[in-house]
């Protein structure tokens, strides 16, 4: 795939002796979703916000479709930004709010009903041209945002955590939309959103930063599955963190609580009796022995979470406590506290981070 069409090169931003985005590089494809993820004041909104126009790089470039922004004015960049409030003007009608960017561009009047109606069509909203925003709902009104921003039709389209102030049934539900629509049209997305399961579920690409830093570049499975530190590996889904010791270097065997495994990945560097700290996602163990697992481990169950269609159960090996995530299933009584259990996984599956 041809990843040139948004390139950032170097791109930093300082403000006073505190500098929030460090040299940040990355390159995407013409039509590519892509989402900026990590926890607040990660740097993510002002990477976004200086792909925008809206702040000033202290250093680097941005260029879009091979043409350098780095410092044009946002109104000559032709993005369009979805902001996480809805932004609209509370005295224009759905109609208006939608087509005010081509009024601006001088678009004629019957060119602009053509395309708000368009617009309206595409987000599900027809015959709402005539309504106010204190008329809709918050997920009416950001999908009104979302149309007001892709009426001009911009190369490239730019949202700020738009679906944090819905509630959690209308963020599932819009986010698909905002994908479908994305698809639809073929644009260019960058999405910033501290919510992993979001980034997880609609991009084709994600940008995993922390502190100014990318962590992690990739696609959701690698990002989940494949954790190249172990911020990403504890920011991107549940971790078990479990502290061992290691025993014999050469066998790659450590010591869980006096249970003696061997891991694939055990670090070349690593000596007897070190301390070490495996990491284990819940959903890749198993209650009893499983085909394919080739590591058990007994422990006593301490808790019993039910979660709907999922059971958590955490079970004490020792000092170590873990968590493991199991179907719900009617047909069968998950272990109840007191329970003595055995869990096995793939050795595959234990991930040992360094950083």
């Amino acid at each position: 795939m041809a990843s040139d069409f948004l390139t950032v090169s170097g791109l930093t931003k300082t403000y006073g002796t505190t500098t929030v985005v460090k040299g940040v590089d990355f390159s995407f494809a013409k039509g590519e979703f892509i989402s900026l993820l990590g926890p607040s004041g990660c740097g993510k909104t002002t990477i976004l916000r200086m792909i925008a126009g809206f702040e000033t790089p202290t250093a680097g470039s941005i260029r879009v479709d091979g043409q350098d922004i780095t410092t044009l004015k946002p109104n000559e960049r032709q993005l369009g930004m979805v902001f996480q409030a809805y932004a609209l003007f509370p005295n224009l009608n759905v109609g208006d709010n939608i087509g005010f960017g081509l009024k601006i561009a001088g678009v004629p009047a019957e060119q602009r009903r053509e395309r708000v109606a368009e617009m309206l069509k595409l987000i599900g909203l027809p015959g709402f041209e005539s309504r106010y925003p204190y008329e809709m709902s918050g997920g009416q009104q950001q999908r009104v945002a979302l149309a007001r921003a892709i009426a001009p039709r911009p190369r490239m389209l730019l949202l700020d955590e738009p679906l944090s102030a819905l509630d959690a049934k209308i963020r599932v539900s819009l986010r698909e939309e905002i994908r479908a629509i994305q698809l639809e049209l073929g644009i260019t997305t960058v999405f910033v959103t501290h919510d992993q399961e979001e980034a997880l579920s609609i991009s084709d690409r994600i940008v995993v930063m922390n502190a100014g830093n990318i962590e992690q570049l990739g696609g959701p499975s690698d990002i989940y599955n494949k954790p190249a530190t172990r911020f990403v590996a504890t920011f991107v889904g549940h971790l078990n963190n479990i502290d061992v010791i290691v025993t014999d270097p050469a066998s790659k065997t450590v010591s869980i609580d006096g249970q003696s495994i061997t891991v694939s990945n055990l670090p070349a560097d690593a000596v007897l009796n070190a301390n070490s700290v495996l990491t284990i996602r819940p959903e890749v163990l198993s209650i009893g022995a499983h085909p394919g697992n080739d590591v058990s481990l007994s422990g006593t169950v301490s808790d019993v979470t039910f979660l709907g269609s999922v059971i958590r159960i955490r079970v004490a090996l020792g000092k170590n406590i873990i968590s493991l995530d199991t179907f719900n299933d009617q047909r069968s009584t998950p272990p109840r506290r007191g329970d003595a259990i055995t869990l096995s996984l793939a050795s595959k599956d234990l991930l040992v981070l360094a950083n």
